[in-house]
């Protein structure tokens, strides 16, 4: 990002954006604020990844799109927010994640086991049958998971990675304009850290029913910012909200440069990758917590 990660340019004329990913009361885009006064822009500036933040700009805080967000959360308890970042940082967030180090990710009975996805490939077959014979078995009764992740907050925090797209925005994300700007958008004033991991979902991977609810951990809100160039309903990958009836009542198709916020707990899965998706579903996920961890 060369020290700087901008938010998309709002204009007139962005209406277009809504409908591409989500076509529902829980969707709010910025062409939802009226014609004639679109935002102008949301930017965030890093002097360096020492986090000096100046994000989101007075000008571009528009009570009526925030009250609009506020209002769809309060009701649906989830928002998708299609078009949020400015192009460049985008495509330069998706390149970090090109070249970061993975590991697959995946639990059984009491541990969680993290492993580099070529040490897992370069498994005779019969071992890499064992374990995958495994994970499905645990996931055809209970919470499960067998995905790509790496750490970004934890990375960044222990000191071992504070550079590059990614560092940039968890360091954005918990600068005080920024956390400003998530309790305006929630109506939440007990925000006060937010942390982040990417992921990535190939071919065959999943995340089964859960809620987040996590005694401990103080979470609030789960985002999701997706960061998938191209993606195809049919390719899976979906996350999914469950009604109390065990219908799916509702479904986020991982678009590009989209934010989802759900609060917490909310039942939500994301349906298993198809063989014959053309590339990974990448984004960035986490929580909006009350309190550090």
């Amino acid at each position: 990002m060369g020290g700087a990660l901008q938010w998309r340019r709002l204009k007139r004329g962005c209406g277009a954006a809504i409908g591409k990913c989500a076509t529902s009361v829980t969707t709010v885009s910025i062409s939802w604020l009226a014609r004639g006064s679109c935002a102008r822009d949301i930017r965030a500036v890093l002097s360096d990844w020492r986090v000096r933040v100046t994000l989101f700009s007075q000008d571009v805080q528009d009570d009526r799109l925030a009250a609009r967000v506020r209002a769809v959360l309060k009701d649906v308890g989830r928002v998708h927010v299609p078009g949020v970042l400015v192009e460049a940082a985008a495509k330069a967030l998706y390149r970090d994640m090109l070249e970061i180090d993975w590991r697959l990710v995946f639990r059984d009975q009491s541990d969680v086991y993290e492993i580099k996805p070529e040490d897992f490939d370069a498994l005779p077959e019969t071992n890499r049958a064992d374990v995958i014979r495994m994970v499905h078995g645990r996931a055809s009764t209970g919470f499960q998971y067998f995905h790509d992740v790496y750490r970004i907050s934890d990375k960044y925090e222990s000191g071992e990675r504070r550079n590059g797209a990614l560092a940039e925005a968890f360091a954005a994300l918990n600068s005080p304009p920024v956390l400003d700007t998530l309790r305006k958008l929630t109506g939440d004033e007990r925000i006060a850290y937010v942390d982040a991991r990417a992921t990535r979902f190939r071919d065959a991977h999943f995340l089964t029913t859960h809620d987040d609810e996590e005694p401990g951990k103080h979470r609030l809100y789960a985002y999701v910012l997706n960061l998938t160039p191209q993606w195809s309903v049919d390719w899976g990958g979906l996350l999914m909200f469950l009604a109390g009836d065990g219908h799916v009542s509702e479904a986020f198709t991982p678009c590009w440069n989209a934010l989802n916020i759900l609060k917490v707990p909310q039942p939500h899965a994301v349906s298993m990758v198809a063989p014959f998706a053309r590339a990974p579903r990448y984004s960035i996920t986490g929580w909006m917590r009350s309190r550090a961890p």
